[in-house]
């Protein structure tokens, strides 16, 4: 029976410069290990090295994959919430302006909405490129999914004057726009 490298270069694998190099190689590598430069692994003790590191990055691709289809799952819940529930606004005939990613836009509203918008009783929530009107109660459900898909939620708050502000004598007009 003949040694492996020789069925390989009778079958035409490999050539004598080849199996030189290789006898080499394996030479100087257990010298090396000899000397405690390098240290060599039995191959069952590097197969299961191998294995191990396939198992680790197999894991990390899944998780990968489980955050990037969660994100999905998210969004699609967040757009189904928007559709259901939005408000129309029709054709608006108050500019109300808010901040989207650092930009100042503009909402026509009717003036109804403008104080259901102030009073916090609706929010503008961001549609991909576009934003809507929705319910504050769907806009806090948004927000618990995520929170940058919310543009506008005004809080319910009380119209108590704190006794210490210097400013209480002097109420914010309603018609004031910015």
């Amino acid at each position: 029976m003949s040694s492996l490298q020789e069925q390989l270069m009778k079958a035409g694998l490999a050539d004598q410069k080849k199996a030189r190099r290789a006898k080499q190689q394996k030479r100087e590598d257990a010298n090396k290990a000899k000397r405690g430069e390098i240290e060599l692994e039995e191959p069952a003790e590097r197969a299961r090295r191998l294995r191990e590191e396939k198992a680790e990055a197999d894991r990390q691709l899944e998780a990968q994959r489980k955050a990037e289809r969660e994100r999905k799952e998210i969004a699609a819940q967040i757009k189904q919430m928007i559709e259901q529930s939005r408000i129309d606004s029709g054709q608006g005939d108050v500019a109300y302006q808010f901040v989207q990613d650092k930009k100042i836009k503009k909402a026509w509203v009717t003036p109804k909405q403008q104080q259901q918008l102030e009073r916090g009783q609706i929010a503008i929530v961001a549609l991909g490129d576009s934003f809507e009107l929705v319910p504050t109660v769907v806009a806090e459900k948004i927000r618990q999914r995520d929170e940058k898909a919310v543009l506008l939620l005004n809080e319910r708050g009380s119209q108590d004057v704190d006794e210490d502000d210097p400013y209480k004598d002097f109420p914010i007009p309603d018609d004031l726009m910015w």
